[in-house]
């Protein structure tokens, strides 16, 4: 029988305060070793506050009952400690432009303090993993979004960390690198790799996060396995319409179905398929669609479907 995986992050009550903005409101989670969490949210709900306080960016907000440990470590007492172990790649991409992609590697690992020599193996290494490896001599300038992103994350993983923090890796990066990557991720957590992430997009949390946090207003919302919240937190079936003049629901046959609606569209949820089914026919034409439901009709229904819920 394998040991328990080890507690790499545990936040407790954690909290942090910009005047009298509350962004993260007495937080707690924990990371296992090996697992993958991701934090969700609109903007604004805390996310990268969080991750800051992670990796000792920023300072929690001191309070009785407040602790957070990485590694065993307070990173605001002991940032070094953490930093070491782990890499962090940013929301923005802020490599050296006017070096090329071996020399931005080469830049971090004297950072780092690793030896020429270590520094000549790993940095093949890594770009042959992130599939740049014909890239090497090529000017940061020149490179696509995709690639620009890929670096960085090699950049992240140059002195071997054993807790990668993500803060949106692939926002804005066509589907093709976007899965690439995903790839790459679930390739390093077989290899014993931490992941904490933040992301927008709900199909990359249901694809890499064995645990998700979803926060609202610096609180959290809910937690647990991406699908077991679907299971558990929503119906199982929505039928989806396009459009803003649809009939109220009257009928003994819409029992137990519940009504989102938007500006130009209306969502309608069930347990089952039979009342959907009966609503779908009363509409006629017009675009609707009957679907199960997802990660992302959870993750609105739990923070508001408007900008300014």
């Amino acid at each position: 029988m394998s040991a328990p995986a080890r507690t790499i992050i545990q936040a407790r009550n954690v909290s942090k305060s910009y005047g009298a903005l509350t962004a993260v409101n007495s937080l707690s989670f924990d990371v296992r070793e090996a697992s993958c969490v991701g934090l969700l949210g609109p903007n604004g709900a805390g996310k990268t506050t969080m991750l800051k306080m992670v990796y000792a960016k920023s300072l929690r907000d001191p309070a009785p009952g407040s602790s957070l440990s990485v590694f065993g470590h307070d990173p605001g007492a002991d940032e070094l400690s953490v930093k070491v172990k782990s890499g962090v790649v940013p929301q923005e991409d802020n490599l050296d432009e006017e070096l090329d992609v071996w020399q931005n590697l080469w830049v971090y690992g004297k950072l780092y303090g690793m030896p020429r020599t270590a520094a000549r193996a790993r940095i093949p290494e890594l770009l042959a993993f992130m599939e740049l490896g014909d890239k090497r001599a090529v000017k940061i300038k020149e490179l696509s979004g995709g690639m620009k992103r890929r670096l960085i994350i090699a950049r992240a993983l140059l002195n071997n960390p054993r807790l990668l923090i993500l803060d949106e890796p692939t926002t804005g990066l066509d589907p093709q690198v976007r899965h690439l990557i995903w790839n790459k991720l679930r390739q390093l957590k077989r290899d014993g790799l931490t992941i904490l992430l933040t992301t927008h997009y709900m199909e990359e949390a249901s694809s890499l996060c064995d645990s998700v946090i979803i926060m609202h207003g610096g609180v959290k919302v809910m937690e647990g396995a991406p699908r077991h919240l679907v299971e558990t937190r929503i119906e199982r079936f929505v039928l989806e319409v396009q459009g803003s003049d649809i009939p109220a629901l009257t009928g003994p046959a819409d029992a137990g179905v519940r009504v989102e609606r938007a500006p130009e569209s209306v969502r309608f949820f069930s347990r089952k398929t039979e009342p959907l089914h009966a609503i779908s026919a009363r509409l006629g034409g017009g675009l609707h669609h009957l679907r199960e439901t997802n990660l992302e009709d959870l993750f609105l229904q739990a923070t508001g479907t408007s900008l300014d819920e």
